[in-house]
């Protein structure tokens, strides 16, 4: 296994879009996170505005933040490295 393999995270997100509670990042007991955007799930705007909401909650820049699954819907997988 690489250090690159060692250092990747998957994160599993249940997204609120068009949230007036936005922008806010929620631990949940089983150990995925509630994201609250204000953006709508428009056109990407919602999962873009989630991407950088998780870069700020990770500390990482925006480009460390990829999704791996669930780009139309609600519940998400992120990988953060």
């Amino acid at each position: 296994m690489s250090n690159e393999d060692l250092e990747k995270k998957y994160v599993d997100v249940q997204v609120k879009p068009s949230s007036k509670k936005g922008p806010l990042v929620q631990p949940s007991i089983d150990g995925s996170l509630l994201v609250y955007v204000r953006e709508p799930a428009v056109d990407g705007k919602a999962n873009m505005a989630v991407r950088a909401l998780l870069a700020e909650y990770f500390s990482v820049p925006k480009s460390k933040v990829n999704i791996v699954s669930g780009l139309s819907t609600r519940h998400k997988r992120y990988q953060i490295f």
